[in-house]
Parts: structure tokens; C-alpha cells; sequence
């Protein structure tokens, strides 16, 4: 479902953009916002019942978003001195969120699942790095697209659909595979395949051929799709059953810090090789340097998280 939405995204916002303006990405939200809460009020009624008399993390939840903010908008301020306090706060507020998670009774994140189960540890670690590396390359392969190559928005998310269809088609393959062969070596080869991806795209041109651009995204895509279901096997099998939800929100945690650390990347690179200037087809070359930058910044993260998913052991006997 992830895949699918993922592939949908591109084509749909390119629509959007071209036909409503890129206001109109947002606003599409708020209905299907308000369908997903009608969603949860009728059909999740007895979900949490596991959690009866346990009792909401608030000054967690506050120190956790407050961190993460902190963090992005010290991004978005880099290099200005502005950007460096912004980005320190939110460390010293996130170490602050892991100490008191080890004291609560009902932490936000069980962190002592990090402590005492490598599997569970090293699998998310990876899924950090992975969404991490790999999140921003569609930002950037829009700019590229609209800016540097001329493409209007939909045609441009017409063809960056290319890795998501890919990824959502071979991800129920790689996840029934990896209930026979252990997922740490079927996650670590698609990761494998995800830094090779990375590797030819910090080559990418302003005359790369578009057919040269789908082989990477499809190459891309099928790196995806054997990392992240095994992945996810690993996670959810190397713990109990009743820290399925616990196991299941926190990788859903790194992905979405995966993805805002990605973002946050990108939006460095681009201040400070650009500029903090409005983009246009005049900045070509200053983009094209941005994007290269990135690619191989991405690169060398993608290597360092094919380390954790070889080294985070197995969930069954061989």
C-alpha cells in the first residue's frame, strides 16, 4: 500500500501542479485527511485495548517535535550561524527525549529495545540510513527535470513514476522471500543495489538520456523493494508478539525521520551551493553541482547502511 501510494504521488502531484497550481498538492490532503479519521473512529474502535489504563507520553511527544523542528529549520537556515544553533538545540533537546524515554513508564520509544535486541536495533538503524539516502531523490530529480531539462510537471512525474511502480511490484515478492532466506541478506543486497543506483545517478548530466535516467530509476526501484520488505520482516519478526505495535510505529518513526533527515540534506547542499535564491533554468549549473553533491553525500550513507543490515544478525536458525 506504501508503494502504491508512493507511486500515484508523483503522477498525480505533476497533474496537480500543471493543471491547479502547486497549492493544489496540499490542499488535496484535507479530504483525504478527514476520510482517514472517519476511517479510524468507525473501524479502529478496539485496536488499542492492549494499552488499557497506560497513559499518553505528552512531555515526550513536546521534547521529541520540538527537537525535530529544531533540526529542520537549522537545515534550512545552514550556513547562516542561525542554522548551527537551530540544529544543536534540537540535538540537545532529542538526547534530552532519549533520557527521559529511559525513565517513562510508558515511553513514546521503548529505547531499551535498541539496548537488548540487535536485530530489532541494527534493522531499524538500517531503515534510518536507507529513507535517509534515498528519500530526497525525487526532489531533486523533479528540479532536475523541470529546470534543467525542460519538462513540464506532470511530464516530469510521469517519468520519476518509474522507481515506485518498480518497487511496488517486486516488494511482495522480496517480503515472501525473506520467510525462506534470511532478510538480512536479501536487505543488504537491495541496499547493495539502492548505492549502485546512487553511484551512477552523481553522474547525471544535463545530456544524460532519459531511457539512461528509467534503467537508474527502475534499478533504483527494485533496490527498494528487496530492502524495505525484508527489512520490515526482520523488525517485526525479531519481537514479540505484543510489541507488534510497538516495533511497527518505530519503524514507521525511522522512515519518517529517514525522510525529513533527507530533505534536510538536500535543502543544505542546495543553500549552500545555489544560494538561498528563487530557482530558475539561468541556475542550471549551480543546481546540476548541487544535485551531484548530494547524489554522492547519498552514496556514502547508503554504504554505511549496508553495514548495519549485514551486521544486525538473524531472526531464525540457518
Amino acid at each position: 500500500s506504501v508503494y502504491l501510494g508512493l507511486s500515484a504521488g508523483p503522477f498525480i502531484g505533476g497533474f496537480l501542479t500543471d493543471g491547479f497550481g502547486w497549492r493544489s498538492i496540499f490542499l488535496i490532503n484535507v479530504p483525504i485527511g478527514i476520510l482517514i479519521l472517519a476511517l479510524i473512529l468507525f473501524y479502529l474502535k478496539g485496536e488499542w485495548a492492549d494499552a488499557a489504563g497506560e497513559w499518553f507520553d505528552i512531555k515526550g511527544a513536546i521534547l521529541y517535535g520540538a527537537s525535530l523542528t529544531a533540526v529542520m529549520i537549522g537545515f534550512s537556515e545552514i550556513p547562516h550561524i542561525t542554522g548551527f544553533i537551530a540544529i544543536g538545540l534540537g540535538i540537545t533537546l532529542f538526547a534530552l527525549f532519549i533520557w527521559l524515554e529511559h525513565r517513562e513508564a510508558y515511553p513514546l520509544i521503548r529505547v531499551s529495545m535498541f539496548r537488548t535486541n540487535r536485530v530489532f536495533a541494527c534493522s531499524n538503524v538500517a531503515a534510518l540510513i536507507n529513507y535517509g539516502s534515498t528519500f530526497a531523490i525525487t526532489f531533486f530529480l523533479s528540479l532536475y527535470l523541470q529546470y534543467i531539462r525542460g519538462f513540464d510537471p506532470q511530464e516530469a512525474g510521469f517519468i520519476l513514476v518509474t522507481q515506485p511502480v518498480v518497487q511496488a511490484f517486486f516488494s511482495s515478492y522480496a517480503g515472501s522471500l525473506s520467510d525462506w532466506i534470511e532478510p538480512a541478506k536479501i536487505s543488504s543486497l537491495g541496499m547493495g543495489i539502492i548505492a549502485m543506483g546512487l553511484v551512477s545517478l552523481s553522474f547525471l548530466s544535463p545530456d544524460t538520456s532519459m531511457m539512461q535516467l528509467t534503467i537508474i530509476l527502475a534499478v533504483l526501484g527494485f533496490g527498494f523493494a528487496l530492502f524495505s520488505s525484508p527489512n520490515t520482516n526482520a523488525i517485526m519478526s525479531s519481537v514479540e508478539k505484543r510489541y507488534y505495535g510497538i516495533a511497527s510505529g518505530t519503524l514507521g518513526t525511522m522512515r519518517l525521520l529517514g525522510q525529513m533527515l533527507s530533505m534536510g540534506i538536500a535543502m543544505m547542499i542546495i543553500a549552500i551551493v545555489v544560494g538561498k535564491v528563487d530557482i530558475t533554468p539561468d541556475m542550471s549549473d549551480e543546481l546540476m553541482s548541487a544535485m551531484n553533491i548530494g547524489f554522492v553525500a547519498f552514496s556514502i550513507m547508503c554504504l554505511i547502511g549496508i553495514f548495519f543490515s549485514m551486521v544486525r544478525g538473524n531472526v531464525r536458525s540457518e
